[in-house]
């Protein structure tokens, strides 16, 4: 009992460091550097990123809305936020003022990444092993896990920012042949989403976004294209 208390102490002070990425997608076109020029937005930079992305056979992960990845060296795990009862917010559950957008924590140290990872697949692992396996260098753990790469791509990123909104907009293109623009606002735990929501949309109205329905991702496009099993069951789920 107290080694369960312990780590739901451990996992609340982990969820209360993060911040949530708050984003909207959007399709980019032709016109969008001009338009981003025109808006006022200042081009921060350009940097090319690779992906890998990890979970086990059985998609235990995956089918939680829990994404793996290593990026440039480093471990990510992006968790769904939590409402206030508890309950992952999921796209069916959300209203209609932030239906667009979607809210995802951010985990990046390592040992409080498999912390969250082993609760989920049930994996026993005793605290020796977790120091033994808890460096960047050494992926040991991921076999240990039984975690294995499902999907690997390159993406080639511009970035933007719109200080009277204090948003960051990127435009992203995968190597896979797919081109598409987030639009995004950091929030610190139990922060002001519906003030990053609002500075979103404003954000979608300058730039002559429309539509009422979610724009596809890199890995909604990724898996449709070279996993359809997956994609099927995250469908099936309500996750994609």
């Amino acid at each position: 009992m107290q080694q369960q208390q312990l780590h739901s102490m451990t996992r609340l002070l982990i969820e209360r460091q993060m911040n949530v990425e708050v984003e909207r997608k959007f399709l980019c076109n032709a016109d969008t550097l001009k338009t981003l020029e025109e808006i006022g937005a200042v081009c921060v930079g350009q940097r090319q990123f690779h992906d890998q992305y990890f979970d086990t056979p059985g998609f235990d992960l995956t089918l939680r809305d829990l994404w793996l990845r290593k990026r440039k060296g480093c471990w990510e795990l992006k968790c769904p936020t939590t409402g206030a009862n508890g309950t992952e917010e999921t796209s069916g559950e959300q209203s209609e003022a932030n239906a667009l957008c979607t809210r995802y924590m951010e985990i990046t140290n390592l040992p409080e990444i498999q912390l969250r990872v082993k609760e989920v697949i049930k994996e026993d692992t005793d605290s020796e092993t977790a120091k033994e396996i808890s460096s960047e260098e050494d992926e040991s753990w991921l076999s240990k896990m039984n975690l294995v790469c499902f999907a690997e791509f390159t993406t080639v990123r511009q970035s933007f920012t719109l200080e009277e909104e204090m948003v960051q907009i990127d435009l992203d293109q995968a190597d896979f042949g797919y081109n598409v623009g987030e639009i995004e606002v950091l929030v610190s735990e139990g922060g002001d989403v519906q003030s990053a929501l609002e500075k979103i949309e404003r954000t979608a109205q300058k730039l002559g976004l429309t539509g009422h329905q979610q724009v596809e991702g890199k890995m909604h496009i990724y898996l449709k294209r070279n996993h359809p099993e997956h994609y099927a069951k995250l469908l099936s789920e309500h996750i994609l």
